[in-house]
């Protein structure tokens, strides 16, 4: 798995050893205005960093990849992830302390993961689940082109009914003459 440069920033690999580390930022209340909650504990963190440090799903059928987003300065912004599945496709998702939005981090971020993922996984389509009403997480897709996947079921998950799937083409596909 690779480190990888987003302008200024750096996306690396991530590790347990990040935990203490990413808890003060995952514990930011403004991030879970949607969905989920912040992490329990540092080492409950750090026992789940444990386990995405494998890269793999337990059944061996995704390739789970995550990174932290480091600052130039060397602290951390938030992380990104993407879920790789057969058939050149993947799943993108962040999250990053509400100090660091709007500034373009999220976005370049999201960009490097994106590259990568056709560069070296031979991704070709990518997709994004979000809740509804994340209006932020909605603008940030958009900028990025990634447009919402209807019908739903062209998403090789199903959303919930809260929920938008949006999706993005990696590679331009040719046109058949």
């Amino acid at each position: 798995m690779n480190t990888l440069r987003a302008g200024a920033l750096q996306l690396e690999p991530l590790l347990a050893s990040h935990a203490a580390a990413m808890f003060a930022v995952l514990s930011d209340p403004a991030i879970y205005e949607f969905e989920n909650e912040p992490p329990r504990s540092i080492a409950w963190l750090r026992e789940r960093y444990t386990q995405l440090e494998s890269r793999a799903s337990p059944d061996g059928s995704q390739t789970w990849l995550n990174w932290v987003v480091k600052l130039p300065g060397g602290g951390f912004a938030g992380y990104m992830q993407a879920t790789v599945l057969a058939g050149g496709r993947a799943y993108v998702a962040y999250e990053l302390a509400s100090r660091f939005w709007r500034q373009g981090i999220g976005s370049a971020s999201v960009q490097a993961v994106l590259q990568e993922l056709a560069a070296h996984y031979s991704v070709r389509d990518a997709f994004a689940v979000l809740k509804a009403a994340n209006y932020r997480s909605r603008a940030l897709l958009h900028k990025l082109e990634f447009r919402e996947v209807v019908p739903p079921a062209r998403a090789p998950w199903p959303a919930e009914p809260d929920e938008l799937t949006l999706g993005k083409a990696l590679v331009q596909r040719k046109n058949a003459a």
